[in-house]
């Protein structure tokens, strides 16, 4: 189907950290949760490979677009999203930020009571293989951007609905279907809801902030 019809609007929900970052080059972070539903594209997505567009028009489901790469994602209130703003060095390092910011939120996720969480592919968190949450990176000179959402109490029937198979998959992924692939944190591994952990993850990255490389 065209795409004519889609209008997509840019990811504004952490502009604010970033300009405020800009500005006093001091980190930032920010945790919380949408009050409804979107899906969001990453910065080279293509609509027509990614999304069922039908079902998005006919939903009139809001289509948003990122500043970080990565393909295409659903998130509603059952998804925590981890955003932080930090001043590094020039540009570059894209693997080694994931990996860093990676082990930082991990850490937070031990500290709250998950246990288990891995680092799979470039930028996902996984349990037994299974996908828990996703980043990605926004690098322009002298800025490092990280946002992960977490899939606490996803609405599978929505991403199923809304996305296509991914047209690049981590090796781990193994041709699995997003219901197969994805795992919920709640309730086997987070006995509270998705509120509760974004309330968990602010007390503990709070105290344990990153620190810029710089």
């Amino acid at each position: 189907m065209s795409t004519d019809r889609l209008h997509i609007n840019t990811f504004r929900y952490d502009d604010d950290i970033i300009a405020a970052m800009r500005h006093d080059r001091k980190p930032r972070l920010q945790i919380y949760r949408l009050s409804g539903t979107a899906v969001v594209l990453g910065r080279g997505s293509v609509p027509e490979k990614e999304l069922h567009i039908k079902a998005c028009i006919s939903d009139r489901v809001p289509l948003l677009k990122r500043h970080g790469g990565g393909c295409a994602v659903v998130l509603d209130p059952g998804n925590v999203i981890v955003s932080a703003v930090l001043p590094v060095k020039g540009l570059g390092g894209h693997r080694l930020h994931f990996e860093r910011m990676t082990r930082w939120l991990i850490e937070g996720l031990r500290q709250a009571g998950v246990e288990g969480v891995a680092h799979e592919g470039i930028s996902d968190l996984a349990v037994d293989g299974r996908k828990i949450g996703g980043a990605c990176i926004y690098h322009p000179k002298n800025l490092l951007y990280y946002s992960a959402t977490l899939v606490v109490v996803p609405d599978m029937a929505k991403v199923e609905r809304y996305l296509r198979y991914p047209p690049r998959e981590p090796a781990y992924r193994q041709s699995r279907t997003h219901r197969d692939f994805m795992m919920a944190l709640a309730p086997s591994l987070w006995p509270g809801s998705a509120e509760q952990l974004a309330f968990a993850l602010k007390k503990n990255l709070q105290a344990d902030p990153i620190d810029p490389l710089c």
